[in-house]
């Protein structure tokens, strides 16, 4: 089992940014890590992901304001968010994911990004 702790959710006024951070418990090699957030009435959707070997991938709907990297040797993926508007408000889950047999997906406990207008 892995164990995915988040941090940095918080709230902020639009137009502000916030840094959020994630520590896997265990080695991310072969993993793809990445954010996804839920607002209140939908679903949850994808925010950014990277791989392990550093490719990315960023929603259009955050492209250009937010930011993933990764840092191999702590096991940590981090999103800077910039620019923030309050349609950007939600929980904000981290997610470790291989994607080849076995495969296995892990999620954190979530943690809350508000911004108001």
């Amino acid at each position: 089992q892995v164990q995915l702790v988040e941090s940095g959710g918080g709230f902020v006024q639009a137009g502000g940014s916030l840094t959020l951070s994630c520590t896997a418990s265990r080695s991310t090699s072969g993993f793809i890590m990445g954010w996804y957030r839920q607002a209140p009435g939908k679903q949850r959707e994808k925010v950014a992901t990277v791989t392990s070997g550093g490719t990315t991938y960023v929603a259009e709907s955050v492209e250009g304001r937010f930011a993933i990297s990764r840092d191999n040797r702590k096991d940590q993926v981090i999103l800077q968010m910039n620019n923030l508007d309050p349609e950007d408000t939600a929980v904000y889950y981290c997610n470790l994911r291989r994607v080849v047999t076995p495969i296995q997906v892990y999620w954190g406990q979530g943690t809350q990004v508000t911004v108001a207008s």
